[in-house]
């Protein structure tokens, strides 16, 4: 039996006994936890390609493809050159920016050699991929205060004294243009045209300039520089990374695989991709009790992703959750402790994601709303066909407009809070939601959840019954 395969052994009785228990958890949370940092060389090749596999969107040109490559390399003695990319443009890292490093991780665990390739030349140009505007420029300066603050900001998702550390103003800087004319003579228009995002911003009369169109071309030169056999990048990277594939062809070189993970979805559960901008993100920096009460407070439907993109769980594992979720041996509120306990785990340690759960749960159990008095009610049979924001201001006059109302789904205060015998669950409504009718809102969120549903407006408490 692999090591990885001991551990799930150890994990199954686990998994199926008692999961709101702090001991079982805490035991669970161990052991799972410490996969982070097996070692996972003994798994055969298929199983290998089948373990990245699964946490991915997509595996070009096949999961089959992997699996021989990574068969020919062990027989020469040799690891996949894996190869991700990271431009530097921001300080602030998120949970969303950790899912590639993890799958990096896995990588790197199962003995490949790893470069982990720092844009600090494409950061002065910045990724266009999914953007309806340029982003603006980035110094020198600038670039390598984002680069620090990564490094120290993701080093609990990855293993920084095993990856080569690549730059790819190595390349790029001294790259002519005459040479440039040369390859770009043989990359047709319609290949770098092919990408949405380009085809929208010139449609509605958006500029783009030369050089987001050349991005892709320097992404894909990084991977002829680095004769890469794998590059990861995430599912809106795609054009980007076949663009790899085709300068490596026109070198002469073996095409490197493609490899995209899924971008994941904020957690205020409106489907919006995971952003600072729009404020429903899990910072890495944040406080332990911060990220537990964070992925505490997101829908019941994210947990599988979210499962999947955090964790070293298996897909079996995740299974037997959710199965044990929808006979209801299960509360969804146990198993979105363990996906919290999970990822402080992995942030500040075992010690510190138990004493979060505890909190949490202190916290909670001792504020019951129905102690409260009297607090006004919303009959959701009579005013469910109406928005939100309707509801706040002039059915319960908690908030003098609707823009108001949509004023604090921006600050995140406006809230849906569900209180059963076990503990309350902590909803936040997006400004999207906010215009939307209150019973479709309500019916969404609360699918699966049982108990008294309170709708809390900043300080202002009002019971919600009928739904």
């Amino acid at each position: 039996m692999t090591r990885l395969g001991e551990s799930v052994a150890r994990a199954s009785s686990l998994l199926s006994a008692d999961l709101s228990a702090d001991a079982t958890v805490a035991e669970l949370l161990k052991e799972t936890g410490e996969r982070r940092y097996l070692d996972l060389t003994d798994l055969p090749a298929k199983e290998q390609a089948e373990l990245i596999a699964s946490r991915t969107v997509e595996v070009l040109p096949g999961v089959d493809r992997l699996a021989e490559r990574i068969e020919e390399r062990r027989a020469a003695g040799q690891g996949l050159r894996i190869k991700l990319g990271i431009d530097p443009t921001a300080t602030d890292v998120h949970l969303g920016h950790a899912v590639p490093l993890i799958i990096l991780s896995r990588f790197q665990r199962l003995g490949h050699d790893v470069t982990l390739l720092i844009g600090d030349f494409t950061a002065k140009i910045g990724d266009p991929s999914g953007r309806t505007a340029e982003r603006p420029p980035l110094s020198d300066e600038e670039i390598a205060a984002n680069l620090a603050s990564y490094r120290d900001q993701v080093r609990p998702f990855f293993d920084f004294e095993k990856v080569s550390f690549r730059q790819n103003s190595e390349w790029l800087a001294p790259y002519t243009f005459p040479e440039l004319l040369g390859l770009l003579a043989q990359v047709p228009v319609s290949q770098l045209l092919q990408r949405e995002d380009f085809r929208n911003r010139l449609a509605s009369g958006s500029g783009l300039t030369m050089t987001e169109l050349l991005y892709p071309v320097a992404q894909g030169l990084d991977s002829v520089a680095l004769e890469c056999d794998v590059e990861l990048g995430g599912a809106d990277q795609l054009l980007n990374l076949q663009m790899g594939r085709k300068l490596m062809e026109l070198s002469g070189q073996r095409p490197q695989l493609v490899v995209t993970m899924p971008l994941i979805e904020g957690t205020d559960g409106t489907g919006a991709k995971m952003s600072k901008s729009k404020g429903n993100y899990v910072g890495l920096t944040a406080p332990a009790d911060d990220v537990f009460g964070k992925i505490m407070s997101v829908p019941d439907r994210l947990m599988e992703p979210y499962l999947k993109a955090w964790t070293e769980w298996t897909d079996e594992e995740i299974a037997v959750v959710l199965a044990r979720v929808a006979d209801k041996s299960l509360h969804p509120m146990d198993l979105k402790k363990i996906l919290a306990g999970e990822v402080v785990t992995a942030l500040y340690g075992l010690e510190a994601a138990m004493a979060a759960r505890a909190g949490f749960v202190a916290q909670f159990s001792k504020k019951s709303f129905a102690d409260v008095g009297t607090l006004p009610v919303v009959d959701v049979a009579e005013h469910g066909a109406e928005t939100v924001a309707t509801v706040l201001a002039k059915v319960l006059e908690f908030t003098p407009s609707a823009s108001a109302a949509r004023r604090l789904a921006k600050q995140n205060a406006l809230r849906l809070v569900v209180e059963a015998p076990e503990g309350q669950q902590t909803l936040t409504l997006a400004e999207s939601e906010v215009i939307r009718p209150l019973g479709e809102v309500l019916a969404e969120r609360l699918a699966g959840l049982s108990g008294a549903v309170y709708l809390k407006a900043g300080r202002k408490l009002a019971q919600l019954e009928g739904r």
